[in-house]
């Protein structure tokens, strides 16, 4: 399974719920306030970025990275917690 994070810019108030809801699905963790991760097999960057995009509005911002090598420093959590 690879590694994932994603990183999202939310530019106007709405209802964002159902993206969150979709992160959780994915048992992704919170690690900064707008970055999260979360494991995932057979997929991509990109096909994870057409999924989500579908969870935001048009004018709002993306990024999808699968992630080799990381490093925090005073996060909310890190990869190391996910189950």
């Amino acid at each position: 399974m690879a590694l994932y994070f994603v990183e999202y810019d939310l530019r106007k108030t709405r209802n964002y719920q159902p993206f969150w809801d979709e992160l959780a699905r994915f048992s992704a963790v919170r690690v900064l306030r707008s970055l999260w991760c979360f494991k995932r097999g057979e997929t991509s960057a990109g096909g994870l970025r057409d999924y989500f995009k579908r969870y935001i509005d048009a004018d709002d911002g993306l990024c999808v990275m699968e992630v080799t090598d990381w490093g925090t420093y005073n996060t909310e959590k890190t990869p190391n917690d996910l189950k």
